[in-house]
């Protein structure tokens, strides 16, 4: 299966790096990256990767600016995209296919075929403008996934919040990463305590 990875220059940068350590393990996964120049920024201000290091984790790097990728074209085939983080300007551009940059277009592409595409949005709080365009995007079809932590699973780390986040997104696209807690429901001794 090809995935397409999008970083865009929202905070949280190390949810699509997470995504892309993970996949690079998985068999017969080939990962399209583009990362824009928001999202290159930020992996310097959030994390201590190299950029060069960060695109080394995909089979295949694009350029934001190159709208001839093959990831640009329906013709060539993928199992979907995910944006991770996914700034408001990126919503704001997939929602109204204002595809003026790679990870745009390729989200476009995505939505036309009926591929799946996966946002994970990162903003606090969001404002009437944000709910909008998140509602638009869901009703276009695509898959609203913010990095909310469960704690049913009593995250010890700040890496425990975030693989069972890329856990859960990867789920969606049916890959198991063997990231996630599954829940099984109550312990025996709370569900008498309930009685």
């Amino acid at each position: 299966m090809r995935l397409i990875v999008g970083i865009s220059g929202a905070s949280g940068v190390i949810y699509g790096i997470r995504l892309l350590e993970t996949l690079k393990a998985m068999p017969n996964i080939e990962t399209h990256l583009v990362i824009s120049k928001g999202g290159k920024l930020n992996i310097g201000f959030e994390t201590a990767w190299k950029v060069k290091k960060v695109e080394a984790l995909a089979d295949i790097v694009h350029n934001d600016q190159n709208l001839a990728a093959a990831i640009s074209s329906g013709s060539f085939q993928t199992g979907g995209m995910i944006i991770a983080p996914c700034s408001m300007k990126t919503l704001s551009s997939v929602v109204n296919s204002y595809t003026d940059n790679l990870i745009a277009r390729a989200a476009d592409v995505v939505l036309k075929e009926r591929r799946r595409l996966v946002l994970v949005p990162r903003e606090s709080p969001l404002h009437v403008g944000h709910t909008r365009l998140l509602h638009e995007a869901a009703l276009m079809g695509a898959i609203i996934c913010p990095p909310m932590p469960s704690f049913y699973n009593a995250p010890q780390t700040v890496d425990d919040i975030i693989n069972h986040t890329v856990g859960r997104i990867l789920d969606l696209f049916d890959l198991d990463s063997g990231l996630v807690r599954r829940w099984q429901g109550p312990p025996r001794d709370a569900a008498r305590q309930d009685a």
